[in-house]
């Protein structure tokens, strides 16, 4: 994260900001599940398979649903050409608008497949050489990095190295809040905001 410049590092939390609001706006929806932390829909999907209920598919089905926006978003930004982080936002986006035109119609589950492919895809713009560099949605690990750099920095290393990792996890509880706040306003309306919000940083992103 501290080897990345300081407007990628502003970007990167403002993508966090907007997974934490998108999470929060499924998992109200979904009535407990969630669209960005697979961690959390994995131990469902366990419950879910011990217990022989729905939640297993339920669960499963949004995991297959991150997964395959991991694939659509690296498929869309290979090549040499420029703009390859605009594509993956700009593709961010239209999952997001799909879902939301969806939704809409009442066609609750298939919008919030579309959002967790929205999320998955999301995690593929700070990507290089076949890894993910920045983790936008992945928290327990920004969490452990802000635990090690805490240690280097009892250690004699750098005191403020773990901040670039805080950012991250308290723009996602932000975005959380704000998701939660929206909802009884916009409901999965919040979606097309969501949308609106990935595009505006597509613009952004490479200039």
């Amino acid at each position: 994260m501290q080897d990345h410049p300081r407007r990628d590092q502003l970007i990167a939390a403002a993508l966090a900001a907007l997974a934490g609001y998108v999470d929060a706006v499924g998992f109200i929806a979904s009535g407990g599940l969630f669209v960005s932390f697979m961690s959390g829909n994995s131990t469902r999907l366990g419950i879910g398979l011990a217990e022989a209920s729905h939640l297993a598919a339920l669960a499963g089905s949004l995991l297959a649903a991150f997964v395959a926006g991991v694939t659509l978003a690296t498929l869309t930004g290979r090549g040499q050409g420029d703009y390859r982080r605009r594509r993956q936002l700009l593709l961010v986006a239209a999952l997001l608008s799909l879902g939301f035109g969806l939704a809409t119609w009442g066609a609750t589950w298939p919008a919030l497949l579309l959002a967790a492919m929205a999320m998955g895809a999301e995690n593929c713009v700070f990507e290089a050489g076949g890894d993910v560099k920045i983790s936008l949605t992945f928290m327990t690990g920004n969490l452990v990095k802000i635990g090690q750099r805490l240690a280097l920095a009892l250690s004699g290393g750098p005191a403020l190295a773990f901040l670039p990792w805080l950012l991250l996890w308290l723009a996602m509880i932000g975005g959380a809040v704000a998701g939660a706040l929206a909802w009884p306003l916009l409901g999965l309306a919040n979606l097309g905001v969501a949308a609106a919000i990935a595009a505006g940083l597509a613009l952004l992103i490479d200039l």
